[in-house]
This record gives C-alpha cells, structure tokens and sequence, in this order.
C-alpha cells in the first residue's frame, strides 16, 4: 500500500475545538492552576492548526486574531499542553521546537519529511515501513520499543522554484 501523506494545513471547526478546550481547562483546575483568556487564546491556535506550529507561528496566529499574549505565556502554557499529554513537541534540528495536537487519544503514528528551504513538515504513513522496522528489530534480537524517522530534503515546491 502506498505511503499517505498530510501537510500542516489542516483546519479545524471551532465546535471540535471545544472537548479539547474542555480538557485542558479541567487539566489546569485539577492541578489548581488558573484558566486564562491567554491559555485559552494559545490552546485554541494549536488545537486548530493540525500541523507543527513554531512558537514564532503561534505568536503570529494569536496577533492575527487580535489576541495579546506575551511569548514568556506562550512558552508556559505550551509546557502545560505538553505535560497535559494534549500536544507533543518535536525538534526537527532547526534549532527551535514545533508542536503537534495529539489526535484522538494520541498522535497516530507518524514519520516526517522536512524541506531544508523553505522548513514545510510533511507527515506520512507507510506499511511497508512499519513491517520492516520490526524485520530489522527481529534480525538484531531487539525488542522495538519505539523510533522515529524524519526525511531532510527539498520538497516539490521548492524543487520547482529551483533553476
């Protein structure tokens, strides 16, 4: 079967936003913290983009909106999304993280292909990928508990604006 492949697009309708929003708001009365139109604010733009949001990309979106959050409130409450287990951080080596909202009960698994020009993240599945991981695992005598595989190249985009 041949490998499927998203891009960071994804668009989120507001009346889903709201078990998440629900969530994260008992998350941080669970854990006597307050809930803040700011927290909210940086939640929902990550909740809605379905894609790996730079803290840059996320100050910008929430500007957009009109909403005045500090960068220091963006960080913190992105920790507060990670250690809720509702997003999970990435670092793709470019020297900052992007943040991925877990999708229903967790983030599918998933590989990456990052575009060395212009930083466009590409996630994809592939079953034949997934069996030989276990082959490999196999063939060593290891016992697979996880791994991760991110792809660096120029994606089509890019390659065509290229001489």
């Amino acid at each position: 079967m041949p490998a499927t492949a998203t891009s960071d697009a994804g668009v989120t309708a507001a009346g889903s936003l709201a078990p998440l929003l629900d969530a994260f708001r008992r998350y941080l009365r669970e854990r006597n913290l307050p809930v803040t139109a700011q927290r909210e604010r940086v939640a929902e733009v990550v909740f809605a983009a379905g894609g790996h949001l730079s803290v840059d990309d996320i100050v910008a979106r929430l500007r957009e909106r009109g909403a005045h959050v500090g960068t220091a409130t963006v960080y913190r409450t992105l920790d507060l999304l990670t250690e809720s287990g509702m997003i999970v951080e990435r670092d793709f080596g470019e020297g900052f993280k992007r943040y991925e909202r877990m999708r229903g009960g967790g983030v599918q698994h998933h590989e990456h292909l990052i575009c060395i020009r212009c930083g466009k993240v590409i996630e994809f599945t592939n079953e034949r990928l997934e069996r030989m991981k276990a082959l490999i695992a196999e063939e060593y005598g290891f016992r697979h508990h996880h791994h991760r595989l991110e792809i660096f190249g120029t994606c089509p985009e890019c390659q065509r604006g290229s001489p």
